[in-house]
């Protein structure tokens, strides 16, 4: 069959000018028979008809030559070609009934209007009946069932439809769809490219046992983490290998569905699934065509930010980092080459305040993501100078630029550590939370800050952590079997980041909607059963700073939404940069986290002050410092 599909292929023009011509004076004399089978027209009606079916079929051809309707304009028993051919069987019917009349009526009526009706259900469904054919022995051509491994494929939406067309079509591809399950009961009688859905999306694993299926693909791109951690839980129980569709942002082309795109599930796939709608057109209000400078540039978060904002053409994208493999990594990322010669990298410290002012000077930014910062927990609370020196002196270095340059908005990328901290980390970005406060009143731009909470995937992360104990053959420490934390992405965390910048209320932090916590112990869990291996977990306690259960709100904020639903917007009080001057991170270290966790209750107090005082008067009092 396969060679006789290859020679109409050969032969396309000759054979539709053929049927089609054949198809109209086919249908001319099957109704012109019926009729005078029924007794309906006499029998001298024949030859009416069927030079009514030949003018038709020559009236048909020659529309369709212009329109290129039988030399390859669009693939036989397509959409646009079964359009195209209705569009043109419409006009001959009009044509022929309107001649028919306007001769004085040598043929009925009904004739010509049921004749073209017929002619047009043989010209379209020929070409459907050609398109089913091929498409049903080119996969019988392709899928060997001896060399193909069946597969479950779970959804039955767009996604899998594509899917299940790309493994069925893909001569290289390995497995072969035998059966689709899905909730849906509305397609619980659907067929995709001839594949059935024979269950709901839970009954996967008898579905994969009754045909003899090892492996399922999770194709549904959308599939809340939820949904993907339960399909997951039962494939670790009965031992079926799990593939999943990214999430819809992690795809390579999410318009066109591949096999490519087919990967092994992570612990990001149902950890950090949240579906995040942004506006774009806010975003690019603010940073198309302008010269953007994103601190820490190298950093996890840094060069997430310059991958997604580089998007939105900047006129300059400006990548800050004090670490030059760093640079050559995200310059390699976004634009494919690292020849770090280009003006769109500077190598610099954000400690340094007369290059600071200088680089703000020479550059002229107009929009400003600071995300330089040192941000490990243990680390710090034994150096809490360097706290000092990089995440309150920098910021205030960053900050008093940006206001000397006019910058129009400024983003500071804050952490959950600072709700209520307990930790230098906490402190520390507590303060410059109120120093990007104090500096959004004098600044003529918006400047902000972005709290969220922990990243999977970034440099020192849980994630990392436990993958790189698992790959050592354990044990995976966690701090207590109670410990929570909140987690997101880094694409997604970055897109709200951005997001905020366009929505953000001067002086405040917008704080991201980072889902339900999650225990670390459930982490380990999981990473371990996807890893296959027998690894122990060690509690170790927890350690000095550190919470039970992260907050992503202090005591005295509010969760208030007024733009985003993923985004809250919440009240700081400022921190006086003559104060952040004064701070001396030269002095023990005890003595330098009491210090800052002093600075950080006195922003607290004066919030509560201001607060009573416009209780009482009815007016808000200026900050102090």
């Amino acid at each position: 069959m396969q060679d006789a599909f290859s020679r109409i292929r050969q032969t396309r023009t000759l054979v539709l000018v053929t049927y089609d011509s054949v198809s109209w004076l086919v249908a001319f004399a099957a109704m012109a028979l019926l009729q005078v089978a029924v007794g309906y027209s006499p029998t001298l009606v024949l030859p009416s008809a069927l030079v009514l079916g030949v003018s038709c079929a020559i009236a048909y051809v020659g529309i369709g030559l212009p329109l290129h309707l039988h030399l390859g304009r669009s693939p036989v028993g397509s959409f646009a070609d079964a359009v195209l051919a209705s569009l043109v069987s419409g006009l001959v019917g009009l044509f022929v009934v309107t001649v028919n009349l306007a001769v004085g009526a040598p043929a009925r009526v009904s004739l010509t209007v049921t004749a073209s009706m017929l002619a047009f259900v043989l010209v379209v469904g020929g070409r459907a009946a050609y398109r089913l054919l091929r498409d049903w022995s080119d996969v019988r051509r392709l899928v060997d069932p001896a060399t193909r491994e069946p597969v479950v494929v779970i959804g039955a939406g767009n996604g899998a439809a594509q899917l299940v067309a790309s493994m069925l079509r893909d001569p290289d591809c390995g497995w072969r769809p035998v059966a689709l399950v899905d909730d849906d009961p509305r397609k619980s009688h659907r067929r995709l490219s001839g594949v059935p859905v024979v269950g709901s999306a839970f009954e996967f694993v008898e579905v994969a046992r009754r045909v003899g299926a090892t492996t399922a693909i999770l194709a549904i791109p959308s599939a809340p983490s939820e949904l993907v951690s339960v399909v997951s839980r039962l494939a670790t129980e009965s031992r079926i290998d799990l593939k999943v569709l990214p999430s819809v942002s992690n795809l390579h082309n999410p318009a066109h569905v591949n096999i490519s795109d087919v990967r092994d599930i992570d612990v990001t796939d149902f950890l950090g699934r949240q579906p995040i709608e942004t506006d774009v057109e806010s975003i690019a209000d603010y940073l198309t065509g302008k010269r953007v400078l994103v601190t820490g540039a190298g950093g996890s978060i840094g060069s997430e930010l310059c991958r997604q904002i580089a998007k939105f053409g900047p006129s300059e994208l400006i990548m800050l980092d004090r670490d030059e493999s760093a640079l050559h990594a995200v310059q390699l990322s976004i634009t494919g080459r690292a020849m770090l010669d280009s003006d769109d990298t500077e190598l610099g410290d954000i400690r340094d305040e007369r290059y600071v002012k200088a680089l703000f000077a020479r550059r002229a930014p107009h929009v400003v993501f600071h995300a330089a910062a040192l941000k490990h927990l243990p680390l710090l609370e034994a150096a809490p100078g360097e706290a000092v020196k990089t995440n309150v002196w920098g910021t205030q270095h960053v900050l008093a630029a940006a206001v000397a340059t006019g910058v129009e908005r400024f983003v500071n990328v804050s952490t959950d550590k600072a709700a209520n901290p307990c930790s230098v980390l906490g402190y520390s970005k507590r303060l410059a939370e109120g120093l990007t406060a104090a500096a959004a009143r004098d600044a003529e731009g918006l400047f902000m800050s972005v709290r969220f909470g922990n990243v999977l995937g970034s440099r020192g992360s849980v994630l990392t952590t436990f993958t790189a104990q698992i790959a050592a053959g354990g044990p995976i420490t966690v701090t207590d079997p109670r410990v929570t934390r909140y987690f997101m992405t880094i694409r997604e965390a970055v897109q709200l980041v951005i997001q905020a910048g366009a929505i953000g209320s001067r002086g405040d932090v917008m704080v991201l909607d980072m889902g339900e916590p999650i225990a670390i112990r459930d982490v380990a869990q999981q990473l371990i059963a996807l890893s296959g291996k027998q690894v122990d977990v060690v509690f170790t306690g927890l350690r000095e700073g550190e919470k039970m259960h992260e907050e992503l709100f202090g005591d005295d904020e509010l969760d208030v939404r007024p733009q985003h639903p993923l985004i809250s917007h919440a009240a700081v009080p400022d921190f006086s940069p003559v104060t952040a001057e004064g701070l001396d991170p030269y002095q023990a270290p005890s003595v330098v986290s009491r210090t800052l966790a002093q600075a950080c209750a006195g922003m607290r107090d004066d919030l509560a002050r201001r607060s009573a005082t416009t209780v009482v008067t009815g007016r808000s009092e200026p900050p102090q410092g």
